[in-house]
C-alpha cells in the first residue's frame, strides 16, 4: 500500500473512521447462507436490511426493519418462494418496500414487503420473471426508470424486465461467452458495464444490443472481476494480477487500450466488492473473508485514485449491504453505513467525518438521488434517458408514505386484464369505458388484498395473545 502514501494530499475524507456498532444494535442469531456465490448476500434502504438466510429446501431471505435489533427469533418469518438458494437480492430504487431476488431454481422474483415489515412468512411473490436457463446470480434495478430490472444467469444471458408487464423486453444472448462476473449501470441507465469470466470488461448499451466499448484482460489472474460505472462515466475495476495479486484500476471507455490508473493491493484471494458514493466520489472496498473495508477517493488528478484508510475488525465479513445516501444520519456528520454479515450476525458500521459544528455540512452532503424515478419503463425502452432526481437532505430524509406501491400491482394488473379482454371479446377493446373499468376491478383487487392481509395479520396477533395469556396463567400459578 506504500505508493498511496508517498504524498499527503488535502481531503475532507481524510480523517474518515469506521466505527462498529453496540452489540445490542447488531441483528443477532441469524443463519447467513453458506451458498458459494460472490455477491454481497445483504441490501439496505432507509426502512429495512435483507439477508440472505440458510434454507432448508430452497431458498430464503430475511427483511428486517432497521429498528429490530437484537436476537432474531428463529421462527421470524421470512421470504420464501424460491425452490433453490437465493443468490442476489436488491432493493428498488424508486420504492423501499419492493425487492427482487435471483436464485438457483432458474427464476428472478420481485416481492412487496408489507410496509412495517413481515408478520407471516412469504411465500408468494407479485410477480415470477422466467427466462434463464440456468441459476440467476445477478439482479439490479434501473437508477432512473420506474420498474426496469435486469438480471444475469449462469446461461451467460443478461434480460432485461418490464416488471410492470411481467415481461422480458431485452434479451442480450451472444456477448459473454462465460460467466458473468457483474453488471452495473451507469448514473443515468443508458449503458450498463459488465465484467466476464474471459477477463473482459464490457460496456454495452442494452437497447440498441451492442457492445460501446470492451478491454481484454483487464485483470490477467484468473479470479473474479468486478466493474462498476463511475458517475463520470469511466469504470472502476477489481480484480488480480497474473501473480494472484488483488488489483484495482480506472478505465476510460472512450480508449480501453491502457488503464487510467491501476494499483496492486495485496494477495488475498478474496473478491474484492466494491461501493460506491457518486456524491463524494469515494469508492470503498470490502474483500469477501476479509476483516477490512479500505477506502479510495477518485479525483481529476494524478494518480486518480486516492487511498484513504482501511476500517479493520477481528471478524471476517461473509457479505456486506451498503445504504443509500437519504438512509444515513447527517447530524452525525454520517457518510457511509454498512452492514457486515458475520456467520451468525449482521453488524452495522457507521463511517463518519469528524466536525466540530453541529449545523448541517453541505460539502459532504451535496443533493442526492431521491426515490422518484424520472422515466417510466415505457419511456425508456422507447429511447429516452433521465438523470437521477435529486433531493437535498439538509432537514434528513423524509420517506413518502406508500410511496409508488400501487403502481407496480396496478400495471401487472392492467395489463393481466387488457390480455384477457384482448383474449375474450376484442369489441371492448374500442370503448371508451375499458379503462375506468380496467383501473375500478384493479382498485377492488386493492382493497380486497388489503383486506385479505389485514384479517391474516388480526388472525396472527390472536394467536399470540392466547399464546401470551397462556403463558401468563401459568406463571400465576
Amino acid at each position: 500500500m506504500n505508493m498511496f502514501k508517498r504524498v499527503v494530499r488535502q481531503s475532507k475524507f481524510r480523517h474518515v473512521f469506521g466505527q462498529a456498532v453496540k452489540n445490542d444494535q447488531c441483528y443477532d442469531d441469524i443463519r447467513v447462507s453458506r451458498v458459494t456465490w460472490d455477491s454481497a448476500f445483504c441490501a439496505v434502504n432507509p426502512k429495512f436490511v435483507a439477508i440472505i438466510v440458510e434454507a432448508s429446501g430452497g431458498g430464503a431471505f430475511m427483511v428486517l426493519p432497521l429498528h429490530k435489533t437484537g436476537r432474531i427469533d428463529k421462527a421470524y418469518p421470512t421470504v420464501c418462494g424460491h425452490t433453490g438458494p437465493v443468490l442476489d437480492i436488491d432493493w428498488c430504487p424508486h420504492n423501499d418496500q419492493v425487492i427482487a431476488s435471483g436464485s438457483e431454481d432458474c427464476t428472478v422474483m420481485v416481492w412487496q414487503i408489507p410496509e412495517n415489515g413481515l408478520v407471516t412468512s412469504m411465500p408468494e411473490p407479485v410477480v415470477v420473471l422466467e427466462g434463464h436457463s440456468k441459476r440467476v446470480g445477478i439482479v439490479t434495478w434501473h437508477p432512473t426508470a420506474r420498474n426496469i430490472l435486469l438480471s444475469a444467469g449462469c446461461d451467460n444471458v443478461i434480460i432485461i424486465w418490464n416488471v410492470g408487464t411481467g415481461e422480458a423486453i431485452i434479451t442480450l444472448e451472444d456477448m459473454h461467452p462465460d460467466i458473468i462476473f457483474s453488471v452495473c449501470w451507469n448514473r443515468n441507465g443508458s449503458l450498463i458495464c459488465t465484467a466476464c469470466k474471459d477477463k473482459k470488461v464490457r460496456v454495452i448499451d442494452p437497447r440498441k444490443e451492442e457492445i460501446v466499448a470492451e478491454k481484454d484482460k483487464a485483470h490477467e489472474g484468473a479470479r473474479p472481476i468486478r466493474a462498476i460505472f463511475l458517475s463520470d462515466g469511466k469504470v472502476f475495476t477489481t480484480g488480480f494480477s497474473r501473480m494472484s495479486e488483488r488489483q484495482l484500476a480506472l478505465w476510460d471507455p472512450d480508449n480501453m487500450e491502457e488503464p487510467v490508473s491501476v494499483h496492486e493491493m495485496d494477495t488475498s484471494n478474496g473478491v474484492l466488492l466494491p461501493f460506491y458514493d457518486p456524491d463524494t466520489n469515494v469508492v470503498y472496498l470490502c474483500g469477501k473473508g476479509d476483516s477490512s473495508i479500505r477506502y479510495f477517493e477518485i479525483t481529476d488528478e494524478a494518480p486518480f485514485v486516492h487511498y484513504l484508510s482501511t476500517f479493520t475488525t477481528k471478524e471476517p465479513q461473509r457479505g456486506m449491504g451498503y445504504m443509500p445516501k437519504r438512509g444515513l444520519d447527517v447530524n452525525k456528520c454520517e457518510i457511509a453505513r454498512f452492514y457486515k454479515l458475520h456467520e451468525r450476525k449482521c453488524e452495522p458500521i457507521i463511517m463518519t467525518v469528524p466536525r466540530k459544528s453541529d449545523l448541517f455540512q453541505d460539502d459532504l452532503y451535496p443533493d442526492t438521488a431521491g426515490p422518484e424515478a424520472p422515466l417510466e419503463a415505457e419511456e425508456w425502452f422507447e429511447g429516452k434517458n433521465g438523470d437521477p432526481i435529486l433531493i437535498s437532505l439538509k432537514h434528513g430524509y423524509i420517506p413518502g408514505k406508500n410511496r409508488d406501491l400501487k403502481v407496480v400491482k396496478k400495471n401487472i394488473l392492467d395489463n393481466k386484464l387488457s390480455k384477457n379482454t384482448e383474449n375474450t371479446t376484442p369489441a371492448i377493446k374500442t370503448a371508451t369505458s375499458t379503462p375506468s373499468i380496467v383501473s375500478g376491478t384493479s382498485k377492488l383487487d386493492e382493497v380486497l388484498k388489503e383486506m385479505k392481509s389485514l384479517r391474516e395479520l388480526v388472525s396472527s396477533q390472536e394467536k399470540r395473545i392466547a399464546k401470551l395469556e397462556q403463558q401468563l396463567s401459568k406463571m400465576d400459578i
